[in-house]
């Protein structure tokens, strides 16, 4: 691993252009895994402990945000239109 990692630096000091594309790249990748593991974490759809919440999406309050983002929407102002179960 550390012949990977020195020859990859030496070629960054022969070539400095490309370290914009290294930063990016590893940004983008940094970036993709954390909105990966939001997903994993955060949303309503996904149920990691089956026998105490087997469906959490029935423990949402109308007012609670789950999305990342969204455009002209005030959650505090949604009333409930479900029944409970």
């Amino acid at each position: 691993m550390s012949s990977i990692l020195g020859t990859v630096a030496k070629q960054l000091k022969h070539h400095p252009a490309l370290i914009p594309l290294f930063i990016f790249i590893g940004g983008g990748a940094t970036m993709s895994m954390m909105y990966l593991g939001r997903l994993a974490l955060r949303n309503p759809d996904v149920s990691w402990d089956r026998k105490n919440n087997p469906e959490p999406w029935n423990n949402l309050e109308p007012t609670q945000q789950y999305k990342l983002f969204t455009v002209n929407m005030d959650y505090s102002k949604l009333k409930k239109d479900r029944p409970d179960f």
